[in-house]
């Protein structure tokens, strides 16, 4: 399963596909076995690595994820079967501010549209249970976000500065802690300051 699991890591790669970095993967999926994390919800499947991943770090893990993109979906859905994680892994070909969920879940994974990161945050953080973590990835962005002057394009200025706004959201938040951690493409782990998810 780890090789396959690194066969599917590389083909993303070479075709460009936004993943997780290996060392953050590997964080995230420690965090599950010290928390007992049994319900998972990603946003933004992408091929299903993540989702994947996740689902092998536990037998008895459920992960919902969220994928707008119908190619990426599909191949994340045969990605999904092929490691024969169908009962594991539910995933919808929908926008993520399209879908309605009331249940709860120990995680939310937000690794979709940064521009989108404060929206998403607000959106799903009802579904968080008490003690319960919202995840997410690529704070950094590549190094960008704590040296904007590397890069002369206007959208990826645009986007950094979404991400800094959002950085600031957190640091802001008087519902949630964060930390940040250095690992990866930078991730943040904000969990409810009272206990009890709203």
């Amino acid at each position: 399963m780890v090789e396959k699991l690194e066969e599917l890591q590389k083909t993303a790669l070479k075709n460009n596909i936004p993943i997780i970095q290996k060392d953050g993967l590997e964080f995230i999926q420690n965090y599950i076995k010290e928390n007992s994390v049994s319900r998972v919800l990603e946003i933004g499947s992408a091929v299903g690595y993540s989702a994947i991943a996740f689902a092998l770090t536990k037998n008895d893990i459920k992960i919902t994820t969220l994928e707008r993109d119908k190619d990426r979906y599909n191949e994340a859905l045969n990605n999904i079967k092929r490691f024969n994680l169908d009962n594991q892994i539910t995933i919808y070909n929908i926008d993520a501010f399209d879908y309605e969920d009331s249940r709860k879940y120990d995680l939310i994974f937000i690794d979709a549209a940064k521009a989108q990161y404060i929206k998403f945050f607000e959106k799903f953080k009802r579904n968080l249970n008490k003690n319960g973590a919202i995840i997410t990835d690529n704070l950094s962005f590549h190094g960008l976000v704590d040296h904007p002057e590397n890069t002369n394009n206007r959208n990826t200025k645009q986007l950094v500065r979404k991400i800094q706004k959002y950085i600031e959201f957190l640091n802001e938040n008087k519902e949630f802690e964060t930390k940040f951690y250095e690992i990866g493409d930078k991730i943040s782990i904000s969990i409810l300051k009272n206990k009890e998810a709203k």
